[in-house]
């Protein structure tokens, strides 16, 4: 399912994108707070991906995966999925990264309200969870800026490329984001 905002085109994830994705997930400022590391080459980024495309060909999906674009130009911006917990629990976790180019200018705000949007309106979700390092001030702005609370933090389970770090757990219920 695509979805659109004022100023972005997020598109299921396909293979025509591993290129972009590649470049993305190996650009150093991106990598310093993703838990992937830098892939070697584009076959690691490929064996990364093989378990996104295999969830477009299922009826009852557990992950959504979009590559944002920007609406006028159709460059790429960067990525944004969830992850859906078993259907009992109506739960996803969410999470994005985009260029460095396009940081501080709010599209990555925009596409996650599209996406909390997406979760809690078409399927019906009743909480969405993201977590970041606690380094990742940006990211803890954007997860403030929609509406995401900090529920805790955990000690020394992200392995980033400088080592451990703390990560901050934020969270929306379907109630909360009504009233944004």
């Amino acid at each position: 399912m695509k979805l659109v905002t004022e100023r972005l085109h997020m598109l299921p994830l396909s293979e025509a994108d591993i290129e972009d994705i590649h470049i993305l997930n190996s650009t150093e400022d991106v990598a310093r707070f993703n838990t992937i590391g830098i892939p070697g080459d584009l076959r690691d980024t490929r064996t990364l991906l093989q378990p996104f495309f295999e969830a477009y060909g299922r009826e009852v999906k557990s992950r959504y995966s979009w590559v944002i674009r920007y609406g006028q130009t159709a460059d790429f911006m960067g990525e944004i999925g969830m992850n859906l917990a078993p259907q009992r629990y109506k739960m996803g976790k969410l999470y994005y990264n985009l260029l460095p180019v396009y940081w501080g200018k709010g599209y990555a705000t925009e596409a996650v309200r599209a996406v909390l949007k997406f979760g809690f309106r078409v399927l019906k979700l009743h909480r969405m969870e993201a977590g970041c390092a606690v380094d990742n001030i940006a990211s803890i702005r954007v997860l403030e800026k929609v509406g995401m609370q900090m529920e805790g933090q955990r000690r020394k389970v992200l392995p980033l490329q400088q080592g451990w770090s703390d990560n901050y757990e934020f969270a929306i219920l379907d109630t909360d984001f009504d009233q944004i």
